[in-house]
C-alpha cells in the first residue's frame, strides 16, 4: 500500500455548541492534513500528482478562509466542531479527487484538522463500515 500526505492551512472562526451552550466566537489557524492511500502506482510511478491534489484541497478550503464556519456552505446545518470540519473536508476532497484516484484504486484515507497545537481531530471515510 502506498500513501501520500499533503497539508493546507486556513484561518477561520467558529463557535461550537457543547451540551446546548454556544461558546464564544473565536478563531484558529486550521491545519488540514489529507492522506491518500492506494495499492499501486500509475504509469508515471505516482499514487497521485501532489499538485493536482493540492488544487482539489485548495478548492475545498479556500471558501473557508477568513470566514465564520457557522456561515460556511460546506458546514451548513452542522455544529462546526473539529470533527465535523474534518469529516466534511474529507468527503468533499474525496468527491472532487475521485476521478483521478479511482482509476488506480486510490482513495482519501484520512483527513486530520488541527485547530491549535496539540488539538486535532481526524476522519477516515469508510472506516468502521461493514
Amino acid at each position: 500500500m502506498y500513501e501520500i500526505t499533503l497539508e493546507g492551512v486556513f484561518s477561520a472562526a467558529h463557535a461550537i455548541s457543547v451540551r446546548g451552550v454556544r461558546e464564544p466566537l473565536h478563531g484558529h489557524d486550521w491545519r488540514v492534513t489529507v492522506t491518500v492511500t492506494g495499492p499501486g502506482l500509475d504509469s508515471d510511478g505516482l499514487l497521485c500528482d501532489f499538485h493536482a491534489l493540492e488544487e482539489v484541497l485548495r478548492g475545498v478550503i479556500d471558501p473557508l478562509k477568513d470566514r465564520n464556519l457557522l456561515d460556511a456552505e460546506l458546514l451548513r446545518g452542522m455544529n462546526p466542531t473539529a470533527e465535523n470540519v474534518a469529516k466534511r473536508i474529507a468527503e468533499e476532497v474525496d468527491l472532487r479527487a475521485r476521478p483521478m484516484l479511482g482509476p488506480i484504486g486510490a482513495r482519501v484515507a484520512r483527513v486530520r484538522v488541527t485547530e491549535a497545537v496539540g488539538c486535532s481531530a481526524a476522519y477516515e471515510p469508510g472506516a468502521g463500515q461493514v
